[in-house]
């Protein structure tokens, strides 16, 4: 129907990037890692060469 053609189709365009690029914002920054505390020793390994 040509009453309901938007009156332009790159601002329909933008308007649809730019809620796509607002979701993805909101996604990316509301995602929280778990915490890490554990602490991790360092092993080291003593080999002894005899020739």
């Amino acid at each position: 129907m040509p009453q309901m053609a938007p009156l332009s189709w790159l601002t329909l365009f933008f308007f649809f990037l730019s809620i796509f690029i607002l979701y993805n914002i909101m996604n990316y920054f509301s995602f929280t890692y778990p915490i890490k505390t554990s602490k991790m020793s360092k092993l080291t390994i003593k080999t002894n060469w005899k020739w």
